[in-house]
């Protein structure tokens, strides 16, 4: 049988970390995650495989970028408060959250976060604030619910909108401190996404309004409803 060596003239590198620019085609053995990896180069617009979850679970809610990602919270057959930092190819797990739930709203960045709300499997308006190494317990949302949505730039700037008790049109700014319950959206929904930031957002999808999309302008304090179906 042909061996990598054979093909390639040389062995597998053995390093502790990945390189910082590998070239198409390079293979290598990371002693720190035990994982062989090799580097394949993507032409055009298509999604790749990253490396796996550490837990598979469902209800879980993310924040940040392509190459620094969290995640935290969902169901893994169980409500789980675990906590995942993505770095672009692999997860690794850090301090959980206090309190474990899934279907929660979140916010911010991989070293500042937010998650709030969700179901412990009760309704609850439970808010904790991420710094990059642990989860705290700050002031609650006001009105406690699953499945809502959050977008937000930082663990001191949220917007929290939607969710489930029942379907919800309730929206809620987060100043760093506190909570304060502001427009509603014009149709309440569950399950919905969000982009932007608490100061402009937009609102997409959810149940039951299928595609209904609204844009929020924090400075005029309404929303506005751009399409429906």
């Amino acid at each position: 049988m042909t061996t990598y060596k054979e093909i390639k003239g040389t062995d597998i590198t053995v390093v502790s970390s990945d390189p910082s620019n590998p070239v198409t085609g390079e293979v290598w053995y990371n002693t720190t995650t035990q994982k062989l990896k090799a580097y394949q180069q993507v032409l055009g617009n298509a999604w790749s495989t990253g490396g796996n979850m550490n837990t598979a679970r469902n209800g879980i809610r993310g924040t940040g970028t392509q190459t620094a990602a969290l995640g935290f919270g969902g169901n893994d057959g169980s409500l789980t408060g675990k906590t995942e930092a993505y770095d672009g190819s692999s997860w690794t797990e850090l301090n959980d959250l206090n309190t474990a739930r899934s279907s929660l709203g979140g916010a911010g960045t991989q070293t500042a976060a937010l998650g709030f709300g969700g179901a412990d499997p009760s309704h609850v308006a439970i808010t904790e604030s991420w710094n990059g190494t642990n989860w705290t317990e700050v002031n609650n949302l006001n009105t406690a619910r699953p499945k809502l949505a959050g977008v937000g730039t930082s663990n001191t700037s949220a917007l929290a909108f939607g969710g489930e008790s029942p379907t919800r049109a309730l929206t809620e700014t987060w100043n760093g401190s506190n909570w304060t319950e502001t427009g509603d959206l014009n149709v309440g929904r569950d399950g919905l996404a969000g982009a932007g930031t608490s100061a402009t957002a937009v609102a997409f999808g959810g149940n039951p309004t299928g595609a209904s999309t609204e844009e929020w302008n924090s400075s005029a304090d309404v929303t506005k409803t751009i399409s429906t179906s």
